[in-house]
């Protein structure tokens, strides 16, 4: 009996280069390593951005001068800090404090009417610790003048202001015997503030290494 192929079973046949089927496969094996390329490229991506040469202090007028131009990687976070293609809008100021070497958020500039503190000078005749400079808070403290050429008990009037300036005082003769702070202040703030150094109570200031805010 002679023995051929049984009926209804396909042949197997090597694939042609004019497959439909293998032409998709590859075409999607392509679009793979292209997608993953890319990937890999976008993460690598490094775009220039600002950042401060020196300390830069609130309400500081600034300038292309106080800043350099830093290649860094940040993703997404990138569109809250100033990048060198945005440029520096004329006329702005610092609107917080902005540290050496730190990169410029967008939020820490802006027009000056924006700011919402003033540096106001406290001179302040007790030793500071160290921890005091820019950039620290402060809790102030004032004692008013009482009818007995003495001092009210002191209240608390300026919880955790920060310092932007540290100078040394000094006396008539010109020898240093105190330390003035610059502190900002809220405009709510001031009049009180104002009205006790005009009245000649004692102010106070006292490190809060806990930093809370105003």
């Amino acid at each position: 009996m002679e023995q051929g192929s049984p009926t209804g079973t396909a042949r197997l046949k090597a694939p042609s280069w004019k497959d439909p089927r293998l032409l998709i496969g590859i075409l999607l094996v392509l679009l793979s390593v292209s997608g993953v390329v890319a990937v890999i490229g976008s993460a690598d991506k490094t775009n220039k951005l600002y950042a401060a040469k020196e300390p830069i202090a609130v309400g500081q007028s600034i300038s292309a001068d106080d800043f350099e131009a830093v290649d860094v990687r940040l993703g997404d976070v990138e569109a809250f800090y100033l990048t060198v293609s945005a440029g520096l809008a004329e006329g702005d100021v610092a609107l917080q404090r902005i540290e050496k070497h730190q990169l410029v958020p967008r939020q820490s500039l802006g027009r000056a009417d924006a700011l919402d503190r003033k540096p106001v000078a406290i001179p302040v005749e007790t030793a500071l610790p160290d921890q005091v400079v820019p950039g620290a808070r402060v809790d102030v403290w004032v004692s008013k003048p009482d009818s007995a050429r003495g001092f009210d008990r002191p209240v608390l009037l300026l919880p955790g202001a920060e310092v932007t300036a540290v100078a040394p005082g000094s006396s008539a003769l010109g020898a240093s015997k105190s330390t003035v702070l610059l502190v900002l202040v809220t405009d709510q703030q001031m009049p009180e503030l104002l009205g006790a150094q005009a009245n000649g109570a004692k102010v106070s200031a006292v490190w809060n290494p806990s930093g809370v805010r105003q």
